[in-house]
């Protein structure tokens, strides 16, 4: 039928949104979104507005699907804190082991490249992070820390997180990434009050 879209949006925004995550905002050009989404210049624009406003829904979209699965992660943070904040680690390792996208995360590799981003681009990149830490500051905060360190483990657990993301695009192995965890949670079970 005339006038009605002929394509799967939510397939579209995923194949965009890999190739984003691929390349990069910068790197990424309209004649790239083109093949990665089958669709033409003129359909793209109609569909989801410019470039920038492109971006914004697969960071949205990539935020929502990983959120998720970290919220799921941490839910039993308040029974048994190490078990959720390694499960929380454990998505991203899983993310980054996956064959099927990219290495990295979208949000990280945002967040470096917000200096030359557009400012709504560059905020979303801080909102999702500081949904991140939020969500852990959340869980930390179950686990009944000290006063003050919830919040001290939450910027560290994100900026940890973070790390793991920009290591594996560099080509850390697999045992560094857990190293790097494990040591983190060695930290977090030194800190957690002894459990009855």
């Amino acid at each position: 039928m005339a006038g009605k879209k002929q394509f799967d949006v939510d397939i579209a925004l995923d194949a965009a949104m890999v190739q984003f995550w691929r390349a990069g905002y910068a790197d990424t050009s309209l004649d790239d979104l083109s093949r990665a989404t089958g669709l033409n210049r003129s359909s793209l624009y109609s569909s989801f507005g410019d470039k920038e406003s492109l971006y914004l829904r697969c960071l949205d979209r990539y935020a929502a699907r990983y959120g998720s699965r970290y919220d799921h992660a941490l839910s039993r943070a308040s029974e048994e804190p190490l078990r959720a904040v390694r499960a929380f680690f454990e998505v991203t390792l899983e993310r980054i082991a996956d064959p099927d996208v990219p290495d990295g995360c979208l949000i990280a590799q945002t967040a470096m490249a917000a200096p030359v981003l557009g400012p709504a681009i560059a905020a979303r990149a801080v909102e999702a992070l500081g949904l991140q830490r939020a969500r852990l500051r959340t869980a930390l905060d179950a686990a009944r820390l000290a006063e003050g360190e919830a919040d001290d483990f939450a910027v560290h657990m994100t900026a940890v997180n973070q790390s793991l993301a920009v290591m594996s695009r560099t080509g850390a192995s697999r045992k560094q990434l857990r190293t790097v965890v494990d040591i983190s949670m060695s930290a977090l079970s030194r800190a957690l009050p002894a459990r009855s």
